[in-house]
């Protein structure tokens, strides 16, 4: 068997993404995630100009080789955009292995471990009010884990909350826009509102919140340590990561569990964190850490340290990338919880599925192949909208902070 073409379809359905078309001389296709939020066209010109010439006439059954090839053979190793564009190549080649095979992509990886996946839904509101009646409604979906965001009194606009009730869309305009930040409020605010969200859901639901990057370690273990009397899941991203050692001054001041990784590409990220037992959930990705090849070999090395898996799944990931944590979920043994921020019903209409959420629990296909397609026909309907991520700014004088 050979690779005789590969393409690359850009569409918006609501959002850009970015999806890997792979062909064989017998038929058989495969689709992979290439989306990079905000920086999607850098991606389809690595893709187009540096690696599909690579692929054609190479066997799509020799993925690990094909993985190396990839990585090894650019030199200038790792990043967001190399490994991007190797993830979708990895994905869309599983796809067809397992098409080959005539079984779904979790039977090639070793089979369940599970039969459902437990996922946590996103409940923001622009006070704690609101954001309090988000929390029971996904509660009364049947979620055992929600995800709680609110508006902060005194700043304009807060990460993971729209400002007109509306699902949260963070690449909002054809420039980057400007948010401010004032650590102390939010510091002040955060507990109150964990605090109001335990007393009305109980201890039985988790509670898990993301701090995205805007403390300094000591400012975050003060904010897990407040956190602790409401048993959190877990905090996500407290700090940038980029200083891995970062993390031992936090644990020196919170027991409450910590999760990083989902702006990670590669191992090299997260190894400290893992071996040195930094945090607890490791939130790498299929399409922004090399595919499912280099998923696996991060997650193998999480478990000999009792880290736990945690996949980002926001719409900022195609439901190409959904499917394929879907098989990756059901299989690995060190499975923590699936974020599962819904798509639209226009987004999933371009990318015919056979996963499904019921209850709180999301669940994989049963067809061969991570069982997600693209129709090109409706995704050219819905051609590229440039759009940015935006910025942040401190407040009191300006500073940009980390967003």
């Amino acid at each position: 068997m050979k690779i005789t073409a590969a393409r690359v379809i850009v569409c918006s359905p609501g959002r850009n993404f970015v999806t890997l078309k792979i062909e064989t001389d017998q038929g058989l296709t495969g689709v992979g995630d290439a989306t990079l939020n905000g920086r999607e066209l850098s991606v389809v010109s690595y893709l187009e100009e540096h690696v599909i010439p690579c692929l054609i006439g190479r066997d799509p059954q020799q993925i690990e080789d094909i993985w190396q090839y990839l990585y090894k053979g650019a030199y200038w190793r790792r990043g967001p955009v190399t490994m991007s564009a190797i993830a979708a190549v990895d994905t869309a080649l599983w796809d067809i292995k397992a098409k080959i095979a005539g079984q779904p992509l979790y039977q090639l990886l070793g089979g369940r471990s599970r039969t459902a996946i437990m996922s946590y839904a996103h409940a923001t509101g622009r006070d704690t009010a609101e954001t309090l009646d988000e929390v029971l409604r996904h509660k009364e979906m049947g979620y055992l884990a929600i995800r709680a965001q609110s508006g902060i009194p005194g700043l304009n606009k807060v990460y993971g909350v729209s400002n007109n009730g509306r699902m949260y869309e963070p690449a909002d305009g054809p420039l980057p826009g400007e948010h401010d930040w004032s650590t102390e409020k939010y510091l002040n605010h955060t507990p109150g509102l964990f605090q109001a969200v335990r007393e009305a859901v109980g201890p039985n639901i988790h509670l898990l919140h993301d701090v995205h990057h805007r403390l300094t370690p000591i400012e975050a273990g003060r904010l897990g340590k407040a956190l602790e009397p409401f048993h959190l899941f877990w905090l996500e991203d407290p700090t940038p990561a980029e200083n891995q050692e970062a993390f031992k001054l936090i644990r020196q001041h919170t027991t409450t569990p910590l999760a990083v990784g989902e702006i990670f590409n590669s191992i090299w990220d997260c190894k400290d964190l893992i071996e040195q037992q930094l945090i607890d959930y490791i939130r790498t990705t299929v399409t922004h850490a090399g595919g499912i090849t280099h998923l696996r070999l991060i997650a193998n090395l999480a478990s000999l340290y009792q880290v736990r898996t945690g996949s980002h799944g926001a719409t900022d990931l195609s439901p190409v990338c959904m499917g394929a944590a879907l098989h990756f979920d059901t299989w690995v043994p060190n499975f923590g919880i699936q974020e599962h921020m819904a798509h639209s019903e226009e987004m999933l209409s371009v990318f015919p599925h056979d996963w499904r959420f019921e209850k709180g629990m999301l669940y994989c296909g049963e067809s061969p192949g991570h069982g997600v397609d693209i129709d090109e026909k409706l995704a050219a309907k819905y051609p590229y909208q440039r759009a940015y991520l935006p910025v942040n700014r401190l407040q009191h004088d300006g500073t940009l902070w980390s967003w």
